[in-house]
């Protein structure tokens, strides 16, 4: 039975389409109208309603899309604008010496290890086994040498961190290296005992060791210890190296030493030639 109420349905609503019953029904009864106009309206309501809200769930996929990606690109924009002022003030501050030489900006990468935030990978590729000192703001802040084959910076306070100075107006002569009781100080060892100086004096590089040229100001004395065969003196450094993510290294242009070492090979050929002719 209800099967064939079914069919009988179908059948009715096929009539129908095909005798346009729904026009005619329209056409003499307007409710039938009425309900076909509210159908459609409805219909095409509702249809655009869907239609929008697909729509607009595709526009806020594109927005968020968007919105990461200009997310990412302010990331960069801020770390390239920092990097950039960090870049301009270290390259303002920079006092070149009066001598023929190589100076090169270095960032640094991350901490070696991070219990230790006086050893640090720099961004250098490594020519060579030489050591070279770390300037920043044109004070000394520690050195740069190879290790495993890649660049590392030794900063003021680290243990291993050692360069030549000379303290006060007498140019006495000492070691830099780290102080024992606080991480903000430093140590001058090795001053010889007969060496005149005082609380207040600063501590500048001698450039004996190479690795700074003279005169860059590492800090100021104040405390000096007295021991029988030599003296120390805690200085204050200028130079806050944990803070900086930028250095630059100074080096004696190649030229210099080239020809330091061909005037050392005339004058040792000179010798033999005088040697020769006084035989």
């Amino acid at each position: 039975m209800k099967r064939f109420l079914f069919l009988l349905l179908i059948v009715f609503a096929g009539l129908s389409y095909l005798f346009e019953l729904d026009e005619f029904l329209a056409k003499h009864f307007k409710v039938f109208g009425n309900l076909k106009e509210s159908y459609i309206n409805t219909y095409i309501s509702v249809s655009q309603k869907v239609a929008n809200h697909f729509e607009h769930e595709r526009l806020i996929r594109e927005l968020q899309n968007e919105n990461l990606e200009l997310k990412e690109y302010k990331v960069l924009y801020n770390t390239t604008i920092s990097t950039i002022d960090n870049l301009k003030n270290l390259l303002e501050n920079i006092e070149i010496p009066e001598i023929n030489s190589k100076i090169e900006v270095i960032r640094v990468l991350s901490y070696v290890h991070f219990d230790d935030f006086t050893s640090v990978w720099l961004d250098k590729v490594p020519t060579d086994n030489k050591i070279l000192g770390l300037i920043s703001e044109n004070y000394a802040a520690g050195i740069s040498m190879i290790k495993n084959g890649k660049s590392i910076g030794l900063l003021n306070g680290n243990k291993d961190c050692t360069y030549a100075v000379f303290i006060g107006n007498e140019k006495n002569p000492g070691i830099a290296t780290s102080n024992d009781e606080s991480s903000d100080l430093l140590s001058v060892k090795f001053i010889p005992v007969w060496a005149d100086i005082n609380v207040g004096d600063e501590v500048i590089t001698s450039g004996m060791d190479n690795i700074f040229y003279e005169g860059l100001r590492v800090g100021k004395v104040v405390e000096i210890k007295d021991f029988p065969e030599m003296k120390v003196a805690t200085i204050k450094p200028y130079a806050n190296p944990l803070k900086k993510r930028f250095f630059y290294t100074y080096e004696a242009n190649s030229n210099i030493e080239n020809q330091e070492n061909s005037t050392v090979e005339n004058l040792e050929n000179s010798k033999i030639i005088e040697n020769k002719e006084q035989k």
